[in-house]
């Protein structure tokens, strides 16, 4: 999904449904939010975080929106906002001694990375 805001000049894009708890893709977003793009793509590489690889996936999707559909150079671009909001929770069980359940809850989130030219 793409979406550009014409009073910031921002691109977005949206990551959905990755099947990971947005506290663990917030501790990352926090890093590389504010920095420019090159900067991002080499510390997305050498973190060692599970959440890094969709973060990149994300990143790489805007810069490619803000180049293809507005022509803007990513030499250029920052990462100017990026959160991880919480998506639908996949409930499981797990059979339990005696009859019983055990309750499983498997996280989602929806990762948004908006990029923007400096100033």
């Amino acid at each position: 999904m793409t979406k550009i805001n014409k009073q910031e000049s921002e691109v977005k894009a949206v990551r959905k449904y990755v099947r990971m708890s947005p506290h663990k893709v917030r501790r990352v977003l926090d890093q590389i939010r504010g920095q420019d793009y090159q900067k991002v793509v080499m510390l997305l590489e050498f973190m060692p975080y599970r959440a890094c690889k969709d973060i990149l996936k994300t990143v790489q999707s805007a810069i490619a929106n803000a180049e293809h559909n507005y022509g803007i150079n990513k030499d250029n671009l920052y990462i100017t906002q990026a959160y991880a909001d919480k998506g639908p929770v996949m409930k499981r069980f797990q059979p339990r001694a005696q009859g019983r359940a055990y309750k499983i809850l498997k996280p989602t989130c929806h990762i948004n990375i908006f990029v923007g030219p400096k100033s």
